[in-house]
């Protein structure tokens, strides 16, 4: 088994288990919940072939004889919680109206095979791209788009267990949703929240992803699925927002300043004290230019490899001083 592979799901509640990589400062490897029984649900799907097929052998064993996954929930469109969609042919794929905005501007699967796995890792580009997506087999992946889109709220009931999938984008990307599941207490929060990590959003304001965690703050429930990194309680989220304010105060006060995007993003990591536990810092060089575009009125698609270069330029020139992937804690629940 690979090393950045589960080898099983763990039991988060009643009929629900946890698919939670064991790396952390890297990207990719988001988190999927198994909302197990004889008409099982999935929240998000795997970034490759090879993590698919795993999750799928873990759930085997864990399902009914004769149950297989037939409804599949993208919280939102990248990749790494959708590319594995193909490997559940016939099921249902459930999504927000307005992600299929974000999937025009995803890179697609041969896209991310050339950038990780064709350029020259002499060039910080290259050698970003070779140290987080290498290890993902795109050759033989395609996209699949949801087969049910909605707005607002959808109620579901998965053999008996209800599932609540509530909008909560623009924030993370342009059409995020969270799933909740009131008798177990569990919210599966998509990339709207991250653990361990510095989070990194595509679309914001960063205002809209911190009134999305209010959002799910003001649901009843004690544990939060992040979409990468282990559960957190309501305690955790609360300093997730902490984050963003303070992030959010800093990038604009800098804007005033008449800073650059990027010349406010290095001074705000500059002296190596804005939440130095968190992995993958070059993602406020990201937070930094969305919100700056917000500032600025631009209200066009990102261009989210421009993104990624401007925060494999940053981690490029700090490499002596950045942590390369390493395991993740033990998750508790």
């Amino acid at each position: 088994m690979s090393s950045h592979l589960p080898s099983e799901l763990s039991q988060l509640a009643d009929h629900l288990h946890l698919w939670c990589p064991p790396l952390r400062d890297t990207w990719g490897l988001a988190n999927c919940l198994l909302v197990a029984g004889p008409d099982p649900l999935l929240v998000d799907t795997p970034y490759d072939g090879p993590m698919s097929r795993a999750l799928i052998a873990a759930a085997d064993r864990l399902l009914p004889p004769g149950a297989s996954i037939g409804t599949v929930v993208n919280t939102h469109a990248n990749g790494d919680h959708s590319y594995g969609n193909m490997f559940f042919p016939g099921a249902e794929i459930i999504s927000t109206q307005s992600s299929l905005q974000h999937l025009c501007a995803e890179p697609t699967p041969e896209q991310m095979h050339h950038l990780s796995q064709d350029l020259s890792t002499d060039d910080p580009f290259g050698w970003y791209m070779d140290l987080h997506f290498s290890r993902f087999q795109y050759d033989a992946t395609t996209t699949t788009p949801p087969t049910r889109t909605f707005s607002g709220i959808l109620q579901l009931d998965a053999a008996g267990t209800k599932v609540e999938l509530i909008e909560v984008g623009p924030a993370h990307t342009a059409g995020d949703l969270i799933v909740h599941l009131p008798e177990q207490g569990v919210v599966c929060a998509g990339d709207i929240a991250f653990s361990e990590d510095h989070p990194v959003h595509w679309t914001g304001p960063l205002s809209h992803v911190t009134k999305a965690c209010e959002t799910i703050l003001a649901l009843p429930c004690d544990l939060i699925v992040p979409g990468h990194g282990p559960v957190m309680d309501r305690a955790g989220l609360r300093r997730q927002i902490a984050y963003l304010r303070e992030l959010e105060g800093l990038i604009h006060e800098r804007y005033n300043r008449g800073l650059q995007a990027e010349e406010a993003a290095d001074d705000i990591l500059a002296d190596g004290s804005f939440y130095p536990g968190l992995g993958l810092a070059e993602r406020v060089v990201i937070l930094t230019a969305v919100e700056y575009r917000h500032l600025a009125g631009d209200s066009g698609s990102p261009d989210l490899v421009g993104l990624a270069k401007s925060a494999a330029g940053w981690a490029f020139a700090h490499r002596g001083a950045i942590r390369h992937p390493r395991p993740r804690q033990r998750m508790t629940s």
